[in-house]
C-alpha cells in the first residue's frame, strides 16, 4: 500500500500552510512559502516540527502562518462513480 494512503487510513488528512516569514536582507519585506502534507489535528505534530526546524535553522524571522486541514477519507465520502473522461 502507498505510504500516503496508510497515513489517510491512520486518520491524517492534507494540512496546507501559507507561512509569511521576513527576508532576512530586507527584513520590511515579507515572502510568502506554502508548505503541505499530512498531519494529525487539531495537534498537527508535523507542521509543528517544520515550524521548528525554520525557527531554528533558517534565517527568515516568521511573521504569521495561516493553515487549512482536510481529512480526505471518511465514511460518507466513498461512492461508486461511472463514467471515463479521456484527454487527448
Amino acid at each position: 500500500m502507498h505510504k500516503d494512503m496508510e497515513k489517510q487510513l491512520q486518520g491524517y488528512g492534507l494540512t496546507t500552510a501559507q507561512i509569511l516569514y521576513h527576508l532576512p536582507d530586507h527584513p520590511t519585506i515579507l515572502q510568502t512559502y506554502v508548505w503541505q502534507d499530512y498531519d494529525l489535528a487539531p495537534d498537527f505534530p508535523e507542521m509543528r516540527g517544520f515550524l521548528k526546524f525554520w525557527q531554528e535553522k533558517l534565517d527568515g524571522p516568521l511573521h504569521s502562518v495561516r493553515y487549512v486541514h482536510r481529512k480526505l477519507i471518511s465514511a460518507t465520502e466513498w461512492r461508486a462513480l461511472k463514467g471515463e473522461f479521456i484527454l487527448h
